[in-house]
């Protein structure tokens, strides 16, 4: 058995059911949505299709003005206390088959597929004592039910002990029977319940280790995800030990007050992006939003703060995983999404890099691991347009040595406008509307 999960050594690309459809995905739109990926972005690097939040709830957004979870709602599970599709909303899952055929059907196209999951154990499943598989205990000998999640009222936690690392174990095996590739498993990164100063009371770290004890015993290579933010820097070493990916942040949504903080957040965790482990700047909320919440909507970011957002999640090295209905994305958000040089800087053979920081700007740079291809963002974030420059030699310096020829560099390519720049002097300079971005690129002969 394998001690490390490095099932991803790229930063993982794809889309997630969420922003658009909240808690009500059926499978025919997990399958338009599949369909548009593999015809459309999987090129450029997107795989990876995700079901978000309660595909095993039978009565998912039928209350959505009283609750977004509903408390003991009508949730689909197995006889060994595991959750199941809702063979309402996915019909192919009738008669036991789980997600296997629709899995299947999202590996025909070349793709990969995935799931949300919330930390634990149903709470039914503890209530009505059902058998934990393979072995001689309940499901209420498994639950912990003091381990709560404050905002949905689904599960218990698992305790840290034998027959809790037992039902873990049939529960990621039956994901691997099915063909899940990927897990986003919620209320397990960070919690509002359980304060710093209470962390040893919080389960998220003894079920972090038994999720992935449970992939590693499973014989499928399925990536790991924790959620929500903010993860806690000092843990990294912990997260980057059991998963793939962890939100620095909580939910990320369209509006410039939650894009700024992102920029400290990046920088604080710049030094933790390593080929397999990724922090998670969360989803990308552009094109049509908001369904299953209560009305579509187009995202509120401007094209220039969209801009911003793929290049500070690129340079850094962020997963980018698309929040949008994608039957309805609009030509230009497309040709965003797609823009080779940007998704390029998630191959896992680049690192990104904050050379500045204040409350008007930031400057980025980002470097191929081959030492030819340099990318460098010059972000504005102030409320009008400026001009930005940074000092290429000695911006290099703040990286190796081997950087400072970037001021001698045979010019820059303009990665979302095109044509080509000079140096002048040593020096990029650049006029970046407000919430802008220019990004340039330059490959060494």
């Amino acid at each position: 058995m394998r001690n490390k999960n490095d099932f991803a050594p790229r930063a993982p690309m794809g889309w997630n059911s969420y922003d658009y459809y909240d808690t009500t995905v059926n499978e025919a739109q997990v399958r338009a949505n599949a369909d548009y990926l593999a015809a459309y972005l999987k090129d450029a690097g997107y795989e990876y299709v995700v079901i978000d939040i309660e595909w095993y709830a039978n009565d998912a957004g039928k209350r959505r003005q009283e609750y977004q979870y509903i408390p003991f709602g009508h949730n689909e599970i197995d006889a060994y206390g595991r959750y199941q599709p809702s063979p309402e909303r996915f019909p192919s899952s009738a008669g036991g088959k789980g997600f296997g055929p629709l899995a299947e059907y999202v590996h025909s196209l070349g793709l990969k597929f995935g799931i949300h999951i919330m930390r634990g154990i149903p709470r039914q499943a503890a209530h009505d004592r059902l058998p934990v598989q393979g072995t001689e205990y309940t499901c209420d000998q498994v639950a912990d039910a003091w381990s709560i999640c404050g905002w949905n009222p689904d599960n218990y936690g698992v305790r840290d002990t034998a027959v809790g690392q037992a039902y873990y174990d049939s529960v990621i095996r039956m994901y691997a029977d099915w063909g899940v590739d990927f897990i986003k498993c919620d209320d397990i990164c960070d919690t509002w319940m359980y304060p710093d100063g209470h962390r040893i009371t919080f389960s998220g770290w003894h079920e972090t280790r038994m999720l992935h004890r449970a992939i590693m015993r499973c014989g499928r290579d399925i990536v790991l995800s924790l959620s929500p933010g903010p993860a806690h820097v000092d843990r990294a070493w912990e997260y980057a030990a059991q998963a793939n990916m962890w939100r620095i942040t909580d939910d990320f949504w369209d509006n410039w007050e939650l894009l700024k903080p992102m920029f400290w957040r990046c920088e604080t965790w710049a030094d933790r992006v390593e080929r397999g482990c990724y922090p998670d700047c969360d989803m990308l909320p552009f094109g049509k939003l908001g369904a299953g919440f209560g009305e579509e909507r187009d995202t509120q970011f401007s094209k220039d703060e969209m801009r911003t957002v793929m290049s500070l999640w690129a340079m850094f090295g962020s997963p980018l995983m698309i929040g949008a209905e994608l039957t309805k994305l609009d030509d230009w958000t497309l040709q965003l999404l797609t823009k080779r040089e940007i998704t390029g800087l998630l191959d896992g053979a680049h690192h990104g890099k904050q050379l500045r920081r204040d409350e008007e700007e930031a400057v980025w740079i980002n470097y191929g691991e081959n030492g030819r291809e340099v990318t460098v963002a010059l972000f504005n974030l102030s409320e009008s347009q400026r001009e930005i420059s940074v000092e290429l030699a000695a911006g290099a310096d703040i990286l190796s040595e081997e950087l400072q020829w970037l001021s001698g560099a045979d010019g820059f390519t303009d990665v979302w406008e095109g044509g080509r720049t000079e140096a002048v002097e040593g020096c990029l300079s650049a006029t970046v509307p407000a919430h802008g971005v220019k990004v340039y690129q330059t490959v060494m002969k």
